[in-house]
């Protein structure tokens, strides 16, 4: 009996540091996104290259000490693409594969964590990296994953800026226009003020363009 009311004992101690545990993790991931955000939108370009790669260091440590939360890979994952933005060139190929293998390993983790990033970070990288042989760009991918991340958060900012910027790119002015005008009345996602703001932004230049083209 002692065996066995001392088993459940333990058991309940483990569950009872689950929430602690994930609320930690997730503090972690919110300052390594909240950080992100300031190095993508309030940090001059020249500057950029190199807090990216600072970024990614810490945004490292996190993944070494969890390895199989889908949040943290997703996070590593855009710090890398981020970083290969900013860096451009062939030596940026290194960085976005590394950043395709995350959200790869997120998807088999959790499809679904945070309202279906994986697939909207993985559509974009398949949509402006380039083809083979130089990298895994692939319009058709680009397409599925960009979908599928519009089917689990459908109102949301990121999912539609990307999808607008596809079809944008693929010369649908009227299907990026819609998306676009979406992601700019996105609800605000709490703590990411800053985000959001330099997303539409980006999706109001994007519009501008599909105006000036229509001319």
């Amino acid at each position: 009996m002692r065996t066995h009311f001392g088993t459940i004992a333990i058991l309940a101690t483990a569950l009872s540091a689950l929430p602690m545990a994930f609320s930690g993790v997730m503090d972690d991931v919110s300052r390594l996104q909240q950080e992100w955000e300031r190095v993508k939108y309030q940090t001059p370009p020249p500057e950029q290259e190199r807090e990216f790669a600072r970024l990614s260091a810490e945004a490292e440590s996190l993944v070494v000490q969890n390895p199989r939360r889908a949040e943290v890979l997703i996070w590593h994952g855009i710090v890398a693409a981020s970083h290969a933005g900013a860096k451009g060139g062939l030596g940026a190929l290194s960085l976005v594969k590394a950043a395709k293998q995350d959200f790869e390993q997120a998807l088999e983790i959790n499809p679904e964590a945070l309202s279906g990033s994986a697939y909207t970070s993985l559509g974009s990288l398949y949509y402006q990296v380039p083809g083979w042989p130089l990298g895994f760009g692939d319009d058709k991918k680009a397409f599925e994953y960009l979908r599928k991340g519009l089917s689990i958060n459908p109102d949301g900012i990121d999912p539609n800026y990307f999808y607008g910027d596809f079809l944008y790119r693929k010369g649908d002015l009227d299907g990026a226009e819609r998306a676009l005008k979406k992601a700019m009345t996105a609800p605000p996602r709490p703590g990411r003020r800053v985000a959001d703001e330099g997303r539409r932004r980006e999706a109001a230049e994007l519009l501008e363009k599909i105006a000036e083209k229509r001319k």
